[in-house]
């Protein structure tokens, strides 16, 4: 073969190599001059590395390493170690043209020729960073599995060889057991067992258990270092190898001595729980399934109920409802709402096993197991007919007898003024006050005029006997002139207020006067119970088939149950003894009687006490146009308006006594609250003292207590003038230190005859 032929025949063969390295796309393989710097570089090289060949070829392969290692001359030393060594093996961070980081395997390997001269270094590099995070992985995986069973306290974790020789032993298992770890690796787990279980042999058909099942649980008496006994609940699971071999066991040990103890006083517990379930009389007492089917039935269930044991056990509670209370859903709500808040108490009427009804006081208490599962309910019934009746009674006369003062209180109120100026009119210079007196007068007559009219509606509520004069009406319209009518109201208690009417017209058929008055009561109700200078809203909406008119207030609020019963006749919220809004307490009831003649709806809501309340009515819409809403129609509420110290927050009555007693010759200075009073007395010489109990700030009987407490004003003679006239109030004024009580609307003639 000639010298041209085997020319030949080499240059393929390096061709094919070349192509051989080039093809590879997992390891960087490239060639480096003796210097470092890069000679050849072939695909996997540009997949890993990122550069092409021409970026590559002719720059220093430092280029891959981080600033670090290049400042340390680590390249170079890789260099000088392969040509020490033969050949140079590393694994460490690179870096790639994009600045990232990779986890390279590298092996340089010096390349000589035939005479042993150095021609440059082969370099091969392997992307291992996936490989590095799995390890890396694992590695913090085993160090928290480390760290989660030397924090394990409640738990012994430990492991056994497949003897049964303790291997391992956790922080848990020297709490529960006793033993240190170097007390304890290196022996049998038998030392855990007492003798009885070592005597036959427990601890190793455990052990076989485990083996042939892969997992055995048990629990029983165990043995700590100190002798004393404990429950234990024990796992020991076999631990075999990749091929499947026995390597040991996992064994999971926890101290249940303390549940153990609560279960056997939970059984004790029971039985005597069984025993006073039995011995209760009057207490119905019934253990309901999930589904409301009667499991357990007591001897005073059999006694209030009249059913028998054998006639109820097994039948639906619902038999003990009224049939409109199962046909409206009850029993099924009433236990939804059990199983929600875990107890539901309610009052109400029952059925017996003879039809008859009692009035029960319900109690329906969820069970359920450990994990919250629900198991059933415990009805808890007692016979409250007769309380019921009693308490029904007590109710309706007490209201009865607030009603009569009420309307005591809230017809002397007006009565007084017109006495007095009367009397004033009647003495020798009551002409040149008739004007003031007529005023007077007349304010008051409208209010006696609005109080009459309350107590007709509050008739014609009770006997179904009010009536509507429907016709077209515009609901935008209608509030409007409603609102304006009630300005000077609002204003003069120092409210803001707001109107937002509907963008389109809403038409109903109604009632003009009637609404107009359903709008007013809400407004004066929402100013009378919202403090000075509140806020309050008035607004019009259409929705669809109905207008929604909506009143608000952040006045004082309602509790919830002031919100059941606010629409019941002679119901108000808390008012103090001034009773400056006035009111019989119907003003709600009309609200509600009229807009439900309308064939609409009204609600309260309020988040609770001093957080406002809102009314929202609701009326279906009419088409027919609307007529003109008649501004002189509407009722309108007209805003309320003493050396001798008059006392009285009602400006009327103070002014018209004030002008009596001054027209008699006496110097009357006048005060309107308490603390105003309390001033003037400490600083005027005062011989008499008239004193109204309901002020705004504090009550009169605080004012003359402090007035009989201090030595310059303990003398005074001090007569109370108030609306409230029943032997109780006469008893209060007297224990506050009153001299007389005199009820509104006072005789001025018994006033002089007191001051004399």
């Amino acid at each position: 073969m000639s010298i041209s032929t085997q020319s030949r025949q080499v240059e393929p063969s390096g061709e094919v190599f070349r192509r051989l390295v080039d093809s590879v796309h997992d390891y960087a393989i490239f060639m480096l001059t003796p210097d470092g710097h890069i000679a050849s570089w072939n695909q996997g090289a540009q997949r890993i590395k990122g550069y092409t060949a021409e970026e590559a070829i002719g720059r220093h392969f430092s280029m891959f390493y981080e600033a670090p290692a290049i400042h340390a001359g680590w390249p170079q030393e890789e260099l000088r170690r392969s040509l020490a060594q033969g050949r140079f093996e590393d694994e460490g961070w690179r870096l790639r043209k994009d600045g990232t980081r990779f986890w390279a395997n590298v092996v340089i390997s010096p390349l000589r020729d035939d005479t042993g001269e150095l021609l440059g270094f082969s370099k091969v590099t392997r992307d291992l960073t996936e490989r590095r995070k799995n390890e890396q992985r694992v590695a913090e995986s085993e160090r928290h599995l480390r760290l989660l069973l030397e924090s394990v306290q409640d738990y012994a974790i430990f492991m056994l060889d497949p003897q049964g020789i303790v291997t391992s032993w956790n922080p848990g298992a020297q709490r529960i057991k006793g033993y240190s770890a170097h007390e304890v690796i290196g022996r049998p787990f038998t030392i855990f067992y007492p003798q009885a279980a070592i005597d036959r042999r427990w601890p190793q058909e455990e052990l076989r258990l485990a083996r042939e099942l892969g997992r055995f649980e048990d629990e029983g008496w165990r043995v700590r270092k100190d002798g004393s006994l404990i429950w234990a609940n024990v796992v020991i699971t076999a631990v075999r190898d990749e091929q499947g071999e026995l390597v040991g066991f996992s064994k999971v040990t926890r101290d249940l001595t303390e549940r153990r103890r609560h279960e056997e006083q939970l059984k004790e517990s029971e039985e005597r729980l069984r025993l006073i379930v039995e011995g209760v009389k009057d207490h119905a007492m019934i253990l309901l399934d999930d589904a409301g089917t009667i499991r357990s039935w007591n001897s005073a269930a059999r006694e209030v109920l009249g059913f028998t044991q054998e006639e109820a056990i097994g039948q639906d509670v619902a038999t003990l409802y009224l049939p409109e209370d199962r046909e409206a859903g009850k029993p099924e709500a009433e236990r939804s709402a059990a199983a929600h808040g875990g107890v539901y108490q309610s009052e109400g009427w029952k059925s017996r096993a003879d039809g008859t009804r009692l009035w029960a006081d319900v109690a329906i208490n969820a069970l359920r197991d450990p994990v919250g599962k629900l198991q059933g309910f415990v009805l808890i019934l007692r016979d409250m007919t007769e309380p019921q009746r009693v308490k029904e009674l007590e109710s309706e006369g007490k209201r009865v007898l607030e009603f009569i003062a009420m309307l005591s209180h809230e017809l002397r109120n007006p009565l007084a003024p017109i006495q007095n100026a009367v009397s004033i009119l009647k003495s020798p210079l009551g002409h040149q006050q008739a004007d003031q007196c007529a005023d007077l007068i007349g304010r008051q007559v409208k209010h006696l005029t609005r109080l009459v009219d309350d107590l007709l509606d509050v008739s014609r509520i009770t006997t179904g006997k009010i009536e509507l004069q429907r016709a077209p009406l515009e609901m935008n319209t209608l509030v409007q002139v409603a609102f304006d009518s009630m300005r000077a109201t609002l204003d003069g208690y120092g409210h803001t207020h707001e109107l937002k009417l509907a963008p389109q017209p809403a038409f109903i058929n109604g009632d003009s006067v009637r609404l107009t008055q359903v709008i007013v009561n809400l407004l004066t109700n929402a100013a009378k119970y919202t403090p000075q200078n509140g806020h309050i809203e008035l607004g019009v909406a259409r929705e669809r088939a109905v207008v929604r008119i909506e009143v608000s207030d952040n006045g004082i609020g309602m509790s919830e149950s002031l919100m059941q019963r606010a629409f019941d006749p002679f119901v108000q919220g808390p008012r103090s003894l001034d009773r400056s809004g006035g009111g019989l307490g119907v003003g709600l009831t009309l609200v509600k009687t009229i807009v439900d003649l309308h064939g609409g709806t009204v609600v309260v809501a309020s988040a609770g006490e001093g957080k406002g309340a809102r009314f929202t009515i609701t009326l279906p819409l009419s088409l027919q146009a609307s007529q003109p809403v008649d501004g002189t129609s509407l009722v309108v509420h007209p805003a309320k308006g003493g050396k001798v110290l008059l006392v009285d927050d009602n400006e009327d009555a103070a002014n018209s006594l004030a002008l009596l007693l001054q027209m008699s010759g006496q110097e009357v200075l006048q005060a309107r609250s308490g603390a105003e009073a309390l001033s003037i007395a400490a600083r005027e010489r005062i011989g008499t003292v008239l004193l109204d109990i309901g002020l705004p700030d504090m009550s009169g009987y605080e004012v003359a207590r402090r007035l009989r407490a201090l030595p310059a004003t303990r003398h005074l003679r001090l007569i109370a003038t108030t609306g409230y006239g029943q032997e109780s109030d006469r008893k209060a004024t007297a224990e506050a230190g009153f001299d007389e009580h005199l009820v509104k609307p006072v005789n001025y003639h018994d006033i002089l005859r007191l001051m004399a």
